[in-house]
């Protein structure tokens, strides 16, 4: 390489590349969420198991159903309810996401040569953990926002559950059944995380999982000595993203599933935290193994575009910022 190629690296710990990392990797995130927004609507209620929903869970004409009937009571407004807390979300976890990928994979792969598998799926672990620990509190009121199928009532008028409105009714939830003891009136912002700590356990597989495979199936197929020289062009980077997103949906659905029984806890045991215990254990009581991939198919529908688009857009817009 020559001194001048040399002087052309960016610097992958200045303030300016983490920046516009940061923009890159929100911007896909938010494109990657509103594509697939109506298909994760049906998604949570099936995973959740919302009782007005569990009918058509389990295959894909039950998915459309699903769908048509959200439609037709609430319009395109149903099919993404929960979504501006989505947005709110969805930017910083993937900002922090790709960010802390970009930094990781720096720390621990300086060079191609010092590529390997599992310090690809360390760097996709590190990145996801750190994105859901700083973003967690607005996932779990997005999950309550796209549970809640009819209109809370005060003073005999409908109320449509809104970000600021959905945050406010959880921070008050149980205040005066619960005794003063108990730990939700003593920490109230634990609310906010529930079910946390079975998300990161399924955030290490599934976000290493998937840079690991974004990383191999790139250094596999668009390696120098296989194009030549050329850049990625956006459909590679779509395929491989779709492939990505299989196998990090695979590897960590079960968790996917026990999270969003567990997010939903508020409305369903208010007064105590539920524990992995008898989530996992009511879980298997009622579908066997089955019920901890309920709506996989679903799933795979959802997940493959959102990573494929995602990974592709992060791409394009780290070429058009110049990172």
């Amino acid at each position: 390489m020559s001194p001048n190629a040399a002087s052309a690296q960016p610097d992958k710990q200045s303030l300016q590349y983490i920046i516009r990392t940061g923009v890159a990797g929100g911007v896909a995130g938010c494109v990657a969420k509103t594509v697939v927004a109506p298909l994760d609507r049906v998604k949570i209620l099936f995973q959740a198991s919302n009782p007005d929903f569990q009918k058509y869970a389990g295959t894909f004409s039950g998915a459309y159903r699903a769908g048509k009937e959200i439609y037709q009571h609430n319009g395109v407004r149903g099919l993404y309810r929960g979504h501006s807390a989505t947005l709110l979300r969805i930017f910083p976890y993937a900002a922090i996401k790709f960010m802390a990928y970009d930094q990781a994979h720096y720390f621990l792969m300086p060079t191609r040569a010092e590529e390997t598998n599992i310090r690809r799926f360390m760097a996709g672990a590190v990145s996801g953990v750190t994105s859901v620990f700083f973003t967690y509190p607005l996932d779990v009121i997005r999950v309550r926002m796209a549970f809640e199928t009819a209109p809370r009532v005060a003073n005999g008028q409908p109320i449509h559950p809104s970000f600021l409105g959905t945050a406010h009714h959880m921070y008050l939830e149980g205040t005066h059944s619960l005794p003063p003891a108990s730990v939700f009136n003593r920490f109230p912002m634990l609310k906010f995380y529930r079910g946390f700590t079975v998300t990161v356990a399924g955030m290490v597989p599934y976000a290493g999982v998937s840079f690991l495979s974004w990383g191999f199936l790139r250094s596999y197929f668009l390696s120098p000595n296989k194009t030549g020289h050329r850049p990625p062009t956006p459909m590679a980077d779509l395929v491989i993203g779709a492939m990505s997103g299989v196998t990090a949906q695979t590897a960590s659905y079960p968790f996917e599933v026990i999270r969003r029984r567990m997010q939903v806890g508020g409305l369903t045991r208010p007064d105590r935290w539920l524990r992995w215990s008898e989530t996992v254990s009511a879980i298997w009581r009622s579908a066997g193994w089955r019920g901890f991939y309920v709506g996989l198919g679903l799933g795979y529908v959802k997940v493959v575009p959102m990573t494929a688009v995602s990974f592709t857009v992060w791409q394009g817009c780290k070429r058009l910022l110049d990172v």
